[in-house]
């Protein structure tokens, strides 16, 4: 309660109301009160909770399973995967599909907007018991929020900056699929040198580059990190959701992975 009395006292969303307030202290920690200046750069509390949808879903989710056929093909064409054990391969393929998403994301130049959704008033929640209750939290908790949009947004930003050809794409993709540091795999000094066989391609094909770009190898290796902040529950429910329904992620990626 005292991280979010702090939150509260630094946003400004509700300049003029009084602060002790019973019922806006509980509004505003369930983030109903959504009148913050749109415009700023710094992320209310308030804000952080705005669950969002895609503003064009059709759209939107025809490109981006596009990205994710693109991306399971990459996996399913490398010979080198196809040599691995097969629980190597579903360990693999689960860790690391949602980093490549992400990149095939950037290299495609997908971009999106999302809409505000209508979210369960305070009233609601307290009129709500039981089972009922339960549910609406939990499909909350499962909503895209505005924050993760924003997250993602400044991901795929960062790696269009850096103007990536396909071939550091490809080796940058190679470099992620191979993450020898899994637990449970059974050939991990075989994927480890995979994974160096990828960086060190693509440290040869940034020799060339002019000494301004010295540091690019660098950037790009910083740029990866980002994808560490954008979790799986985020990407399925924004963008694939609408078009799975209740279908499992996991079992549609085996799917595409082993079915020709």
């Amino acid at each position: 309660m005292a991280c979010v009395d702090v939150l509260l006292d630094k946003c400004h969303c509700a300049t003029g109301k009084r602060q002790s307030a019973i019922l806006y202290t509980i509004l505003s920690q369930q983030g109903d009160l959504q009148d913050c200046d749109e415009s700023s750069h710094h992320s209310c509390f308030s804000e952080a909770r705005r669950t969002v949808r895609l503003k064009t879903p059709q759209v939107t989710c025809q490109a981006v399973s596009d990205v994710l056929v693109k991306t399971v093909s990459f996996i399913r064409n490398l010979p080198s995967f196809h040599h691995l054990p097969r629980a190597d391969q579903l360990l693999l393929l689960e860790s690391c599909w949602l980093p490549l998403f992400l990149l095939g994301l950037a290299q495609e130049r997908v971009s999106f907007e999302v809409t505000e959704t209508p979210g369960y008033s305070m009233l609601r929640r307290i009129l709500l018991s039981g089972p009922g209750l339960i549910k609406t939290r939990e499909e909350e908790r499962r909503q895209p929020t505005l924050a993760g949009v924003q997250r993602i947004k400044m991901c795929l930003n960062k790696f269009w900056g850096l103007r990536l050809s396909p071939k550091e794409y490809a080796y940058l993709k190679g470099a992620i699929l191979f993450n020898p540091d899994l637990p449970g795999l059974g050939a991990p000094a075989y994927i480890e040198g995979l994974q160096r066989e990828a960086q060190r391609a693509l440290h040869q094909l940034l020799v060339p580059l002019p000494p301004r770009e010295s540091s690019r190898f660098a950037r790009i290796l910083l740029t990866v990190s980002a994808l560490k902040t954008i979790s799986t529950s985020l990407i399925t429910e924004l963008f694939f959701r609408p078009v799975i329904g209740t279908a499992n992620m996991k079992e549609l990626l085996l799917d595409m992975l082993y079915t020709q």
